[in-house]
């Protein structure tokens, strides 16, 4: 026991000798940076294979590793390639200088020949071929000289800074190739916001072509778009790729945000089998393997959940804790063979693969119907493979986030939710991206700062309109949040414009984009037929009937309501599982179960620009 307490007190020490280095690497990152991880691959377990031959990367996301635990949570860390702070400040101040303009509806649309295009070898590594007679050492040696060449093929394509920022990490390939040979059917999920950001075609005629197997297109957080845009991307992906399965999908149907502030979406009950487009996936499933799997168990299971949500009652899943499996597995470049045999052992088995926050952990718990993956909007929360048996017949994968290499703009790929919002160096360009996009003025219900310095100094208010930059706004809105600098006192813009991208990755200042000739189109879409399936699935049947009178009082709510409680710091909880943090649990402002808000009215627009 006595030798104890020195052994502790030299373990403080080193703690604290290893968080002083740290902090010195760090000092060229600027103060900008300060919320960002300290830890930038100096002195870690290498054990991930990157290309840093090729490129500088940043390593982030670090989590806490134990010597005990087998399992290195590092190991599949989000790898980008690092901007030289040259670059970092050129752009700081493009965002002080720069007058925002507000853009055309048509450069609201996106094609994605533009965001993947053919000749510019935009694909994504491959595992090279195998047999049993090699060592386990020389198929690693393969992979990664197979990564390093498809690396110097990439950049050879494509010029400095033409690529957005994508995966660097081989040890998280290796799990995206392990999921696409276990899994029978492929469930890509991707956010209905910008669908096409996160759909590689290369990796769609791989999945189809090389692998034979198919691809369930789910377009996601259905409830963040405009029904008549939800149909007009699901028949443009459709007008791509003929045979493409496409299933919209929400995890929280009628459940928007009534402010603009609100934390989080409000939830009628602890219930995760609310999700709208259950049934949509397994009929979806059910076509593919005409019959040579038995999926009743499965419908079965939704039929209960479905009649449990309607008596308002609790789910009685005889024998679902005895059925339900998870699987950790840290070793995804294991020695299995490639199987050419699908449903194996009368076993359907569904592969969950997205780019980060998407809301891949939220399908699976919306299909199980209780919670079994942890969820956050972070990007790279999901740390390795995981498999979870839904049913005796019917087995899921969960994969990593993978962000596939694209001509993407990067502000608009970190509005999009595959960047640590706390991690960036630069994140006022991405808020003048934005805010040239959304009618933010009067979401927001900001005051220029010159006009709060004139009527600080009783000065007269000039006629003219003030000219807003991406900075202007990051120091109006930690004016009206009350953000200030611990030591000055001085409005802390970074925590601000981090506080403005969340708003936008969670849905409530909605950025949406659209398929090329939506503009010409916009009538044929809002009259289309399709449209009340859309509402029904959204939870908006009720819609006009609930947004009458209250609208006003919503967006009053929004404009005057100081920071209480419950929206205060609706930024500072990014690593914690906000989707299920206070589930099943109304606070004393928030509105009856059976209420209902149409955001696109909050915003005080008929859609989500």
């Amino acid at each position: 026991m006595p030798r104890k307490k020195p052994f502790s007190n030299k373990q403080k020490k080193k703690q604290l000798q290893v968080k002083r280095e740290r902090k010195r690497g760090d000092a060229g990152s600027g103060p900008s940076s300060r919320n960002a991880s300290v830890e930038r691959g100096g002195g870690e377990r290498q054990s991930d294979t990157s290309d840093s031959e090729t490129t500088d990367v940043r390593r982030i996301n670090q989590q806490p590793s134990s010597r005990e635990g087998r399992h290195d949570p590092n190991r599949f860390r989000l790898h980008f390639e690092k901007e030289s702070k040259e670059e970092v400040e050129r752009r700081k101040k493009l965002a002080m200088d720069t007058v925002l303009q507000p853009v055309s509806d048509k450069e609201l649309e996106v094609d994605i020949n533009d965001i993947y295009p053919s000749e510019k070898g935009l694909g994504f590594p491959l595992r090279p071929s195998w047999t049993y007679e090699m060592s386990r050492e020389s198929l690693l040696r393969k992979e990664e000289k197979s990564y390093r060449d498809y690396l110097e093929d990439l950049h050879s394509r494509n010029p400095p800074g033409s690529l957005s920022h994508f995966e660097h990490n081989l040890e998280t390939w290796r799990q995206l190739w392990r999921v696409l040979e276990m899994s029978d059917v492929i469930l890509l999920i991707v956010d209905i916001r910008h669908p096409v950001l996160q759909f590689p075609p290369s990796l769609y005629h791989y999945i189809t072509g090389d692998l034979q197997k198919q691809v369930i297109l789910v377009l996601n957080k259905a409830d963040l778009c405009p029904p008549p845009l939800v149909i007009a991307w699901k028949h443009y992906m459709t007008s791509q790729f003929p045979h493409l399965q496409i299933v919209c999908f929400t995890s929280h149907p009628g459940q928007p945000y009534s402010t603009v502030l609100q934390k989080r979406r409000m939830r009628r009950k602890a219930d995760w089998s609310h999700a709208g487009g259950l049934i949509d996936i397994f009929k979806a499933c059910q076509e593919i393997t005409s019959g040579r799997v038995d999926l009743s168990s499965w419908e079965q299971k939704i039929q209960r959940d479905a009649v449990a949500e309607r008596l308002g009652g609790e789910r009685t899943d005889e024998g679902a804790e005895s059925v339900l499996v998870e699987h950790q597995s840290d070793s995804a470049m294991e020695m299995s063979n490639l199987s050419q045999e699908l449903y194996k052992d009368g076993v359907l088995t569904l592969g969950c693969i997205g780019f980060p926050n998407v809301g891949k952990s939220s399908v699976i718990n919306s299909l199980v119907g209780r919670k079994v993956v942890s969820v956050s909007r972070t990007p790279g929360h999901t740390k390795y493979f995981q498999t979870y048996y839904l049913t005796p017949t019917v087995k899921l994968c969960d994969c990593p986030g993978l962000v596939f290499p694209s001509r993407v703009n990067k502000q608009l790929q970190i509005l999009a939710g595959i960047y640590p919002v706390s991690q960036l160096q630069e994140p006022y360009t991405s808020v003048g991206y934005l805010c040239e996009r959304t009618p933010f003025l009067s979401v927001l219900k900001l005051k220029h700062p010159s006009l709060q310095e004139s009527e600080s100094q009783q000065g007269q208010q000039g006629s003219e309109e003030p000219r807003w930059t991406a900075w202007d706004v990051c120091e109006a809105w930690a004016e009206r949040r009350g953000y200030k600098t611990a030591k000055a006192a001085r409005n802390d813009v970074y925590r601000s414009a981090n506080s403005l991208l969340r708003l936008a990755i969670d849905g409530r200042l909605c950025l949406c984009l659209r398929p090329t000739g939506y503009s010409c189109l916009r009538e044929h879409w809002e009259n289309h037929p399709d449209l009340p399936e859309i509402m029904t699935l959204q939870g908006r049947a009720t819609e006009e009937e609930g947004t009458g009178d209250k609208e006003d009082e919503d967006d009053g709510e929004s404009s005057t309501e100081p920071e209480e409680e419950r929206d205060r710091d609706a930024d500072d909880d990014e690593d914690g599982d906000d989707e299920d943090e206070g589930f099943g649990h109304r606070s004393q402002d928030e509105k009856p179960p059976g209420f209902t808000v149409n955001m696109y009215n909050v915003l005080r627009e008929n859609e989500c620009a």
